[in-house]
C-alpha cells in the first residue's frame, strides 16, 4: 500500500467527513480533534488539504516551536508531494535581537508570501509563535513591488539599478547571498529575496535575450527560464504603515490549525516582553547597533529602524486568530471555555519504545498482526527497510509489513483505521534531522570568497599558464560590451586577463612555507614541461604501486562471511543518516573483507563526516567471524576518545573492547596484553605501541 492509498483510507473516516462539514460552515468554527499522537496529526492534515470538498481552503499551522513547525512542515511535504506547503519562519537570528536578520529565514518568509500574494492554488503554511509575532508587508504593496523581468522585454538598465538599490538590494562584484546584484557588460546577476539561487539576466543592448538561474559557488548558469520576479527585502523595506498580521494577510478562506493555543499566547506575550526589553537597551546604547563583535551583517540583513507597530499584541493574536475557523490538535483543549468547542475523538496511540530490542518489536508487531493491524515501516531510506527486512527474515520472525520509503516524524497507532505505522529512526533510536531550504551564503561561495580574500601581490597558480601574481579586478570592453576579469601579472610584466566565468582555473599558491615561488613566463613551454614532469613522476609512483598491489592480489587472506542479522543490527542503529559516500565506503570496505585477497584500503575525509563509524563496522564484521581487530592512531589522548567511543557504540554485543597507552600502569598493560594473546579482547586500540614485539594477537583479522 502506497501513501497515497493511506492517505485515502483517512479521507474516507468519519471523523474527517465531520470535520469537512464543520469547516464548509460559514460562521467561524472551533474544532478540537482530541487524542491524535505521533504524527497522525500529519495524517489528518494531508488528508483534508487533499480533500475534494475542502479544495478551496487555504491552510495555517501553528506549531509550539521553531523545530517542531521544520518536523510537521518535513512531514506533510514527504505526504502530500505538494509544492505549494510553506515553512514560515521568524525572520530573526535569534529572538533576543530584533535588528539581525537571518538571510535563508528572510528567503523563506517572502517565497510564502509572494505564493499566497499572487493566489493561484491553495497554500498551507506552516509556522510558530514568534514568526506570527512580526507583521508582514501589505499583499498590495508586495505585489506592486515586485520587478517582473521576461525574456525578450526591453530593459532602462540605469533606471532597473536604481530600483533595485530602492528596494535594498547591494551592488557587489559576484552574487552569493540574497539582496545582492552585479553587472558586467551584458550580464546582470540578481539574487533575489524569493529564491534559493540568483538569476542570471543576458542583456543584447537593452533587450533581455535570455534569464538563466545560476549557481552562486561557481557562476556557472543552470536552467533557462522565460520570466521571473525579483522580490525585495520585505523584512526591512516597508513602512510599519505598510504591515499587518499574517492573519490579515491570508485569504478569508484559511482555516487555522493549533496545537496549543495556551502555549503560543504565552510565547507570544515572551516576544513583547523580548522586544521591549530590546527597545529599552537601543534606546539606551543608540550610537552602537545591538550586535555581536563576531556578526558583521550585510546592511540588506540588517532591521535598522526596530519599533513595536512591526509586531503584533496578544490581545491583537486572539482577535485575529478567533476570527476564523480554528482546528486545535494539541494533547488538551486548550480554548477558551466560552468558545465550547465541537471535539472530534481519536483513537491513536504513540510508538513504543524498544531501545533497539528486536525481540520486543517481533512481539509487539507479532500482537497488532493477530489483531488483524495492518503494518506500515516509514524510512527515508530505503536501505533501512531491507536491513529491517533482513533482520526479521535472521530472526525467523515471519512478519509481513508494508514498505514505505518516505520519512516520517514519529510513529503512531490508528485504532479506528486498524493499522500501525512505525518510524525506523525510533526502531533503532536513531537522530531524526529535519530539512529547512537554505539560501547560499559567503562560507558556500568558496570560490568567490577565495578570489574577495586574494590580495594584489598574492601568488596565483593558473591551471594552463602556470605561476604569477594576482592583481587585482579590471573592467574591460569586449566586443562593444564591458566585462569584469582577473588580472594577473606574468615574468617580464607579461598580463593575462580571466574572465570570471573561468575563475576554476584559477588557485591561490599554496608551497612550502616562507618559499617564494618562481613566476612564470607566458608562452614559454617551462610550464608544460613541469607539468608533463610531473605527470611522469606521479605515472612511475602508480607503476609501483600497482607492482606492489598485484603481490598482494596473489597472496590468500581470510574472506570474511557475509553480514548476518548482528551486522545488519549494528549499521542500522546508527543515530545519524548515512550520507551516500558513508554508505558506499562501508560497502566498499565490506566487500574488500569478503574477498580471499587481503584487504589495503584508504577511507579519506574530512573531520565528523563518518569515517570512525565505518572502522567500526569493519572491526565488528571481523569480530563476528571470530577474529580481533587492532586500531592504530596518532595519539595517547586519541587512543581513549576512540576506545569511548568504540565502547559506547558495541554496548550491546558481545564485543569486548580495550585500549593501549600510556595512561596505564605497567600491571595494567600486563593483563591487557596477555586478554589480547588468549583472544579475549575482540577490538584493541592504541598508538604505535601496538607493532611492538611483545604485543600478540591471538587471530588479527584487521588492523
Amino acid at each position: 500500500m502506497s501513501v497515497k492509498e493511506l492517505l485515502e483510507r483517512y479521507q474516507n473516516t468519519p471523523r474527517l467527513f465531520q470535520l469537512a462539514d464543520r469547516l464548509s460552515f460559514a460562521p467561524p468554527q472551533k474544532i478540537y480533534l482530541e487524542n491524535l499522537q505521533g504524527s497522525s496529526s500529519q495524517f489528518v492534515v494531508a488528508a483534508a488539504f487533499t480533500h475534494p470538498s475542502l479544495s478551496q481552503l487555504n491552510h495555517l499551522i501553528i506549531l509550539n516551536d521553531a523545530e517542531e513547525a521544520a518536523y510537521f512542515h518535513n512531514t506533510l511535504e514527504n505526504l502530500t508531494e505538494a509544492l505549494d506547503i510553506f515553512y514560515f519562519p521568524s525572520s530573526f537570528k535569534n529572538r533576543k535581537n530584533y535588528q539581525l536578520l537571518n538571510s535563508s529565514h528572510v528567503m523563506l518568509r517572502t517565497e510564502a508570501l509572494t505564493k499566497v500574494a499572487t493566489g493561484g492554488n491553495k497554500k498551507i503554511i506552516v509556522t510558530y509563535p514568534e514568526a506570527l509575532f512580526e507583521k508582514v508587508v501589505l499583499p498590495g504593496t508586495l505585489s506592486s513591488n515586485i520587478i517582473h523581468i521576461k525574456s525578450g522585454d526591453t530593459l532602462n538598465t540605469e533606471e532597473l539599478l536604481l530600483k533595485l538599490s530602492d528596494y535594498g538590494f547591494e551592488r557587489t562584484d559576484f552574487v552569493y547571498e540574497p539582496g545582492q546584484f552585479a553587472i558586467r557588460g551584458g550580464i546582470l546577476d540578481i539574487y533575489s529575496f524569493g529564491n534559493e539561487k540568483p538569476y542570471r539576466v543576458e542583456l543584447f543592448g537593452n533587450e533581455v535575450d535570455s534569464i538563466r538561474i545560476v549557481d552562486p559557488e561557481t557562476q556557472l548558469s543552470e536552467r533557462k527560464l522565460l520570466q521571473v520576479s525579483i522580490i525585495p527585502n520585505v523584512d526591512t523595506q516597508f513602512k510599519s504603515e505598510d504591515r499587518i498580521s499574517i492573519f490579515d494577510f491570508l485569504p478569508e478562506n484559511t482555516a487555522v490549525w493549533i496545537q496549543d493555543y495556551d502555549l503560543c499566547k504565552e510565547h507570544i506575550a515572551d516576544s513583547e516582553e523580548d522586544l521591549n526589553g530590546f527597545l529599552r537597551l537601543q534606546e539606551e546604547f543608540k550610537s552602537q547597533p545591538l550586535r555581536s563583535k563576531k556578526e558583521e551583517p550585510e546592511e540588506n540583513l540588517l532591521k535598522k529602524d526596530v519599533n513595536t507597530g512591526d509586531f503584533i499584541s496578544v490581545a491583537e493574536f486572539e482577535k485575529k486568530m478567533f476570527d476564523r475557523h480554528v482546528v486545535a490538535f494539541g494533547h488538551k483543549d486548550s480554548f477558551p471555555n466560552h468558545y465550547n468547542a465541537f471535539t472530534i475523538q481519536h483513537n491513536t496511540k504513540e510508538q513504543p519504545a524498544f531501545n533497539r530490542q528486536f525481540d520486543l518489536l517481533i512481539r509487539d508487531l507479532k500482537s497488532w498482526e493477530a489483531k488483524k493491524y495492518q503494518l506500515f515501516i516509514f524510512a527515508e531510506n530505503p536501505r533501512q527497510l531491507e536491513r529491517l527486512q533482513s533482520i526479521f527474515d535472521d530472526l525467523k520472525a515471519e512478519i509481513v509489513f508494508n514498505p514505505i520509503a518516505t520519512s516520517v516524524h514519529e510513529g503512531f497507532i490508528d485504532e479506528d483505521l486498524q493499522i500501525v505505522c512505525y518510524t525506523d529512526h525510533q526502531v533503532f533510536q536513531r537522530y531524526h534531522k529535519y530539512k529547512v531550504k537554505q539560501a547560499y551564503n559567503k562560507n558556500k561561495a568558496l570560490t568567490l570568497r577565495t578570489l574577495r580574500e586574494l590580495q594584489p601581490g598574492d601568488f596565483v597558480t593558473h591551471i594552463d599558464h602556470g605561476v604569477g601574481i594576482f592583481s587585482g579586478l579590471q573592467k574591460l570592453e569586449v566586443n562593444g560590451r564591458m566585462q569584469e576579469a582577473v588580472r594577473l601579472i606574468y615574468k617580464d610584466t607579461d598580463i593575462l586577463y580571466v574572465n570570471i566565468n573561468s575563475l576554476h582555473k584559477i588557485a591561490k599558491y599554496t608551497g612550502k612555507d616562507g618559499s617564494v615561488p618562481k613566476v612564470n613566463k607566458l608562452g614559454s613551454d617551462v610550464w608544460n614541461k613541469l607539468k608533463e614532469k610531473t605527470k611522469t613522476k606521479v605515472k612511475e609512483i602508480a607503476f609501483d604501486l600497482i607492482k606492489l598491489y598485484a603481490k598482494r592480489k596473489a597472496q590468500q587472506g581470510f574472506a570474511h562471511t557475509p553480514d548476518n542479522y548482528m551486522q545488519t543490527e549494528l549499521e542500522a542503529s546508527f543515530i545519524y543518516e548515512d550520507t551516500p559516500d558513508q554508505s558506499k565506503a562501508t560497502a566498499d570496505v565490506k566487500k574488500d573483507m569478503e574477498s580471499p585477497s587481503p584487504m589495503d584500503r584508504l577511507v579519506c575525509g574530512d573531520v565528523g563526516f563518518g569515517k570512525t563509524e565505518v572502522a567500526i563496522r569493519a572491526a565488528f564484521k571481523t569480530c563476528v567471524d571470530g577474529k580481533q581487530a587492532a586500531v592504530l592512531v596518532p595519539t595517547t589522548i586519541l587512543a581513549f576518545q576512540h576506545y569511548k567511543t568504540f565502547k559506547d557504540r558495541l554496548k550491546d554485543f558481545p564485543v569486548t573492547v580495550d585500549y593501549l597507552n600510556r595512561f596505564k600502569s605497567s600491571k595494567e598493560k600486563k593483563e591487557t596484553l596477555k586478554k589480547l594473546e588468549e583472544g579475549k579482547i575482540d577490538i584493541v586500540i592504541g598508538t604505535h605501541g601496538l607493532l611492538g614485539k611483545e604485543v600478540k594477537f591471538k587471530d588479527l583479522g584487521l588492523l
